[in-house]
């Protein structure tokens, strides 16, 4: 997968079109990513003695990460993701002005979820 924890994307298709937002989560064995501000749901959650308020609440649903493209930084454009391999490092780069995809991402703030089989 070529996106990131952290990348600003724009949706392509679906109800939110041409919405802007950050991707939160990656789930990768499903092609799958979370985008905050992207695909809000309502559920309606029962009171229980964990979470005594209950009522509705908005929650982010994951979308195919097709759905997808990332915004370059620097031309502030949506893009294709093309890869720049120098001294054994792969670095992201975008496909119309060249520029670095690969800004400051946290280690520490990346949320990867896998399946376990």
């Amino acid at each position: 997968m070529k996106l990131k924890v952290g990348d600003n994307v724009i949706m392509l298709i679906g109800k939110d079109r041409s919405k802007f937002g950050r991707i939160d989560k990656i789930f990768k064995e499903d092609n799958k990513v979370v985008v905050k501000g992207v695909n809000i749901v309502k559920k309606h959650q029962k009171k229980s003695q964990s979470k005594p308020q209950g009522g509705i609440i908005e929650k982010y649903m994951p979308v195919n990460a097709s759905k997808v493209q990332i915004l370059c930084p620097s031309c502030n454009k949506p893009t294709k993701v093309g890869y720049l391999i120098s001294d054994n490092s792969k670095t992201r780069i975008c496909r119309s002005c060249r520029g670095s995809l690969d800004a400051v991402h946290d280690a520490e703030s990346v949320k990867t979820v896998t399946k376990k089989k």
